[in-house]
């Protein structure tokens, strides 16, 4: 499985490129980004609880232009939630979105359940996103992960990587963020650490899609 998916996003990568190529008679639009550093203290009623360390070392490895690593409390009843953005504004570069199934193992959890899961951001909007759930010893987290892009949210990679080549040949650009929630589970309660999760998603999903190029 590993191997296949490993050929299916080299192959990705060699057809995004190609697309630059097909379209290198014009420059890359390669917008400029609001920085995340302004993304609220203050969703609904999740409330700023410390900002997320991001050593030197990942940050060489994800390439991203940008990241937000910030913990937030809900005031109703003190629950927990990590918000973790690595926005790109180019993919030409070969620099890009690496998944949560593929960094989280090489830190220790092991995947436990894998779905996706839709749901309801407001405003007569839904969005598809991935559900991950994850071990670690004693622990146990609940993720919730996507891409997004132009105002799009997209659950698979593939699928991500498909709408970053027609945005190459069609607009010339090809930035993109990847999205990432983490919960704790307590006492094996999955439904609630989902529920607590969503919850978290409606409240920042559209501060954080006004600082995304649109």
């Amino acid at each position: 499985m590993k191997t296949s998916t490993s050929i299916w996003l080299a192959s990705g990568l060699l057809v995004l490129r190609a697309a630059m190529l097909y379209s290198s008679e014009r420059p890359e639009y390669v917008p400029v980004m609001t920085p995340l550093s302004r993304f609220p203290l203050s969703v609904g009623s999740w409330r700023f609880y410390e900002e997320g360390v991001i050593d030197q070392e990942t940050r060489d490895f994800l390439k991203a232009d940008d990241l937000l690593n910030r913990i937030y409390l809900d005031d109703r009843n003190r629950r927990g939630a990590n918000l973790f953005v690595a926005a790109f504004r180019t993919l030409s570069t070969g620099a890009g979105p690496h998944s949560p199934k593929n960094c989280l193992p090489g830190t220790g959890w092991t995947s436990l359940s894998a779905d996706e899961l839709t749901l309801d951001v407001g405003a007569g909007q839904s969005i598809t996103v991935n559900r991950y759930v994850v071990a670690r010893d004693a622990e146990r987290s609940l993720v919730l992960y996507w891409y997004q892009s132009r105002g799009r949210v997209v659950a698979s990679e593939y699928k991500a990587k498909i709408w970053s080549i027609a945005d190459a040949i069609r607009d010339n650009r090809t930035d993109t963020a990847l999205v990432r929630v983490v919960v704790p589970i307590h006492d094996e309660n999955w439904e609630e650490a989902t529920a607590c999760a969503v919850e978290f998603v409606k409240a920042f999903f559209f501060p954080l899609r006004s600082l995304l190029p649109a």
